[in-house]
């Protein structure tokens, strides 16, 4: 299967299992295409994006006691990686010029967030929240409409909103351990290994797709299209090792940690 046919499937496709299903056999790279930027992508009816004030906030800490508040969460989780797989699918049909390498990896890593979206969905369903029975935002995908190049996309995606889930998936893990939800945190647990590594990857292409001489940290906080800036990247709990781990210089993972409201 050709890349752009594996991301066009996913963009249009009106059943979430099209849009779950793994790419299958060896990813072929020829048929690239002219670029392509739907506005909105395909979802079921009970999936399509709602105005951002219908859909649930994320539960407090003090509500996640309760299993069917962990199920929300997980639903709203679900929803993000969701939007996750759709930006990526929209990135390999808006950037067909992009390094193959580029676009074989970042097959690889939707593959990755179309594991995520089943493990969250699955779970919002056994604590009787089924993926879809709540209205569903579409921030992450928004973004989309400000990507003028590959660039765009690295600087918000993998170092902002995959950065903020390092944060984000062990505060989860350690409020679903402290309700005895050791299922809940186990997701959570292997969803922040991958992010370790999908930052990696941001971060590698970043500095070798951008072209000043200056700060790469300093280029990446100056494309942050407003709302997003350096404190979008990290959680109320922020944590130096994973960032580490991910390549992350030191110059950025300071900036991120002194940012805040």
């Amino acid at each position: 299967m050709e890349l752009r046919q594996f991301a066009e499937r996913i963009l249009c496709a009106e059943s979430l299992e099209e849009k779950l299903a793994p790419f299958v056999g060896t990813p072929t790279d020829h048929a690239r295409g002219d670029s392509w930027r739907p506005p909105l992508p395909g979802r079921p009816l009970n999936l399509i994006i709602a105005p951002r004030r219908m859909a649930p906030a994320m539960p407090t800490a003090a509500a996640l006691a309760d299993p069917r508040k962990r199920g929300l969460a997980h639903h709203i989780m679900a929803n993000h990686e969701l939007q996750a797989v759709e930006v990526m699918a929209f990135v390999l049909c808006a950037f067909p010029e992009a390094p193959s390498e580029f676009r074989l990896g970042l097959a690889r890593i939707l593959g990755d967030e179309q594991r995520h979206t089943r493990m969250h969905a699955e779970r919002a369903g056994e604590l009787g929240v089924p993926f879809g029975s709540r209205p569903v935002n579409g921030h992450f995908w928004k973004q989309t409409a400000k990507f003028e190049s590959l660039l765009d996309y690295l600087a918000t995606l993998p170092l902002v909103f995959e950065q903020g889930n390092l944060d984000h998936t062990l505060q989860f893990e350690r409020l679903f351990l402290l309700h005895g939800d050791r299922k809940g945190a186990g997701i959570l647990r292997a969803i922040h290994r991958d992010e370790i590594e999908h930052v990696r990857f941001g971060w590698e292409w970043f500095e070798r797709l951008r072209r000043g001489d200056g700060s790469a940290c300093a280029e990446w906080a100056a494309r942050l299209p407003w709302p997003l800036r350096a404190e979008k990247a990290r959680g109320p709990r922020f944590h130096r090792e994973p960032r580490a781990a991910a390549g992350l210089p030191p110059e950025l993972i300071d900036l991120v940690e002194r940012a805040s409201g």
